[in-house]
């Protein structure tokens, strides 16, 4: 999936999960030799329409403040990190 294709479906995401997912992705692969094509993609789509104001948004939510204070992003693996966020904002 492009940019393009990929802007439509974050634009309608809740703001705490773009910028949850979007940090995890950033932290997890920052020391990634093979990260080039992922973390292109994701600062492509973070500055492009409302993304910038949703991932603002986003960082000030509750539930990030919480998963930052209590966990480390490099620390849970993608299925345990969805699974924890979706959890805790549906709940």
């Amino acid at each position: 999936m492009n940019a393009t294709d990929s802007l439509a479906l974050v634009e309608e995401a809740d703001p705490a999960l773009i910028y949850l997912i979007f940090t995890w992705m950033r932290k997890r692969y920052a020391d990634d030799r093979n990260s080039d094509a992922a973390l292109g993609r994701v600062a492509d789509i973070s500055s492009k329409g409302t993304v910038p104001k949703l991932m603002k948004e986003g960082k000030a939510d509750s539930v990030v403040q919480w998963f930052e204070e209590t966990y480390s992003y490099k620390d849970l693996d993608k299925a345990a990190f969805i699974e924890l966020i979706v959890e805790k904002l549906e709940g």
